[in-house]
């Protein structure tokens, strides 16, 4: 479960263009920095139910990924509140977790220990990951030589190897060959109906037609429409 009360997120934005670290630590402390706020989200209010799937579509800059951020707790919202049903997976940003420095065997130990996974648990699941993964040939390479697609295999097959009570998914589905798109739509609709909460991001509208039950169109920080996938995919699409 995940509600959403009348959310709304500021930045506070430079006015005056800063050419250096230097520049901004100066003007910081001679107290001449001079910043504008930008609202990012503007009182943003919606429930997701327990095992149901919410879609979340809107232009680039319309807020979603700000939004994804505070309702996985990386950021905190100016005004209103978050609660959650439970613990929240989230499958946000590329190589978020990682360190492309190290080998693939090394960054499952490393971005399960940040999704919370014991090391006994991921000794337990290692081979399982892999598997899944497809990437068996390549866990000793280091992941900077990885493709952004072998980057979503892995942070897919270890987010995805229990599961999790809410899942936030962006884009991540769309990266990656045919047949692992096709395995991770698979894996997605286990979860879903083992009642895993879905917080699902796409700019694929045929997708979000597929596997959402409801979709949050998000215009300029706010709320355009809330309902039915079909129809809310439907204005979208016409606007």
């Amino acid at each position: 479960m995940i509600e959403v009360q009348h959310v709304s997120v500021d930045f506070k934005m430079a006015n005056d263009k800063i050419q250096s670290l230097k520049d901004y630590s100066v003007a910081l402390l001679t107290h001449r920095l001079r910043t504008q706020s930008f609202r990012a989200l503007n009182d943003i209010s919606f429930s997701v139910r327990r095992g149901e799937v919410l879609g979340l579509i809107g232009h680039n800059g319309a807020g979603k990924s700000t939004l994804l951020k505070v309702i996985s707790g990386i950021l905190k919202p100016s005004e209103g509140t978050v609660r959650l049903g439970g613990p929240v997976v989230p499958m946000l940003e590329l190589g978020s977790g990682f360190d492309m420095d190290l080998n693939g065997r090394e960054n499952i130990f490393l971005n399960g220990a940040i999704l919370g996974y014991s090391e006994t648990f991921l000794r337990e699941k290692y081979p399982e990951i892999v598997t899944y993964s497809g990437l068996e040939q390549f866990m000793a390479m280091p992941l900077r030589n990885y493709s952004s697609g072998m980057l979503a295999r892995l942070a897919f097959s270890i987010a995805s190897v229990v599961d999790p009570e809410i899942l936030i998914v962006d884009e991540i589905l769309a990266v990656g060959d045919e047949e692992f798109q096709h395995k991770s739509k698979q894996r997605m609709m286990e979860l879903m109906s083992g009642g895993t909460t879905v917080l699902f991001v796409s700019h694929s509208i045929p997708q979000i037609r597929e596997m959402c039950h409801r979709v949050l169109w998000l215009d300029h920080g706010s709320v355009r429409m809330l309902g039915d996938a079909k129809e809310v995919c439907d204005q979208y699409v016409r606007r």
